[in-house]
C-alpha cells in the first residue's frame, strides 16, 4: 500500500480539541516533525481535517 508523509508546519495551541487529538491520532508531537503512514481511507481523512496545520512530503 501507498504511504504517505506529513510534515507539522503550524502550531496546535490556539486550535480546537478534536483536531489537537486528531493530530495526537497522527502521531505529531512538536512542530516539524515528519510522520508516516499508510495512505488508507482513515488517514486521508485525518490528514484533510487538519490540512491547514500540516503539509504532505514528496
Amino acid at each position: 500500500m501507498a504511504t504517505i508523509k506529513l510534515q507539522q508546519v503550524r502550531s496546535i495551541i490556539k486550535a480546537p480539541k478534536n483536531q489537537k487529538l486528531i493530530m495526537q491520532a497522527l502521531g505529531f508531537k512538536r512542530m516539524n516533525q515528519v510522520v508516516e503512514h499508510e495512505a488508507t481511507p482513515s488517514i486521508l481523512g485525518m490528514a484533510k481535517k487538519v490540512q491547514h496545520l500540516v503539509k504532505v512530503i514528496d
